[in-house]
This record gives structure tokens, sequence and C-alpha cells, in this order.
């Protein structure tokens, strides 16, 4: 399914919006700031054209938190990342929204977890991505597993090199037989009528989101996955 969204992406990929690692003479905005706990990762694609699109819900979940947390958003070039801290009960955690476009997510995450060597991916990682074999609205905590076809979780899977990787995955639905393509379906906002679902799931998600920094993935997976 995600076959057709990587070749779109192929076609239509631009610079990125936020300059390169060794483009920032300045360097990172964030790099003076203390080892977080953890790194959440929401996926999705730069630009306000991709905005509350169904394969934004990543960015959209981790923005979600740190409106919550009040905490602010500022881009790091080192990172091809725009990252905001928040400090939750079990410490301070950084979000990260990948600024390379989806299919090169792993970039920011391999150069996040270069920046702080003692973060371990297994551990100290979560992901929250799109899944069109959710209904919307839907989430899934899961310690580990493929990709799903989802190409930004596969890419970052592939550059970490292991498929136990912490992940959110965001319920969108599916077309069907009868509905759009998946590519324009996926890159589609979310319609009106889905707005209270939208709102209720990402309320939820930020809910677990926290769960997870209180007492680990493991309560949180069996807290969330039972009320969805």
């Amino acid at each position: 399914m995600f076959d057709r969204i990587r070749d779109f992406f192929r076609r239509r990929l631009r610079p990125n919006p936020v300059a390169g690692r060794a483009a920032s003479a300045k360097g990172p905005r964030d790099a003076g700031g203390a080892v977080p706990e953890r790194i959440v990762v929401g996926l999705g694609n730069p630009g306000p054209e991709y905005a509350r699109t169904r394969h934004n819900a990543g960015f959209l979940v981790v923005e979600r938190l740190a409106e919550r947390q009040g905490a602010a958003w500022s881009e790091d070039a080192a990172l091809e990342a725009r990252v905001a801290r928040v400090s939750l009960r079990g410490g301070e955690t950084l979000l990260l929204e990948p600024q390379t476009y989806m299919n090169r997510s792993g970039r920011s995450v391999e150069a996040a977890l270069e920046r702080w060597p003692t973060l371990d991916a297994e551990r100290d990682l979560v992901v929250v991505y799109d899944d069109l074999d959710l209904p919307t609205g839907r989430i899934r905590l899961r310690p580990s597993g493929g990709a799903g076809g989802h190409r930004g979780m596969g890419d970052i899977q592939a550059v970490l090199d292991t498929k136990a990787i912490p992940r959110l995955r965001f319920g969108i639905g599916h077309p069907g037989r009868d509905g759009p393509p998946v590519v324009d379906y996926v890159l589609g906002p979310f319609p009106e009528a889905e707005e209270p679902i939208l709102e209720d799931a990402l309320e939820r998600a930020a809910d677990a989101l926290e769960a997870i920094a209180d007492g680990g993935f493991a309560s949180a997976m069996g807290a969330f996955n039972a009320r969805t």
C-alpha cells in the first residue's frame, strides 16, 4: 500500500525545510540541553499542505502533548527536526518531528541517538505514526514488530537495524476497495465528521505517552490497549 506513497514522495521530494547537519554554522539550538529520559518521535511530512492530514497523525499527537505541557517548538538543524522538551513524571522527554519527509525519518532519529548515546532505541524511544489497519481513532501500543508497510517506521527500523522499537499506532481507517486510492486517502485531511473522533483520540494518545513516562511502556500498553 505504502509503495505508492514512497514513489509519490520520491517524485515530489524537495530540499529539506530544515537545513542539513553540515549547513548549520551556529549548531543545533537544543545541543546544550540535558540528556532526555526518552525521545518520542511523531512521524509526518513538513509543510502546511500536509497539516492535519491522516498521514501526519504522528505530528498531531506529539503537538497535542506539547500543547498540553505548554512546551515551545524550535528547529534543530543538526537533527533535521523540530523539537520540544516536556517535563513528565518520569523525567524530561524530547518530542521530535523529523523534517526529512516521511520516507527518510530514520536520519533524524539516528542523529538524536548519536547525540545522546546513553539512550537505547529499544528502551528509550517511542515512535508515533498513522496506521491504515486500525479504525479511525483507535490507538495501539506495541513494544516491537514490523512496520506494517509504513515507510516512515520502516526507514527508522532499517537505519537503526532493529524491529524492537516501541511504538504508538494511531488508526486512520482504510478507504476500502470503493474508496479513493490509498495515497490520496492518507494525504487527505480528516473529514469534518471525524473531527470529534480525532480530538478524542489525540487526547487519549497524549494520555498514553504521559502514562509511558509515569509507569513504563508495559503498564501503559495494558491500560490503553484494553480501553480502545
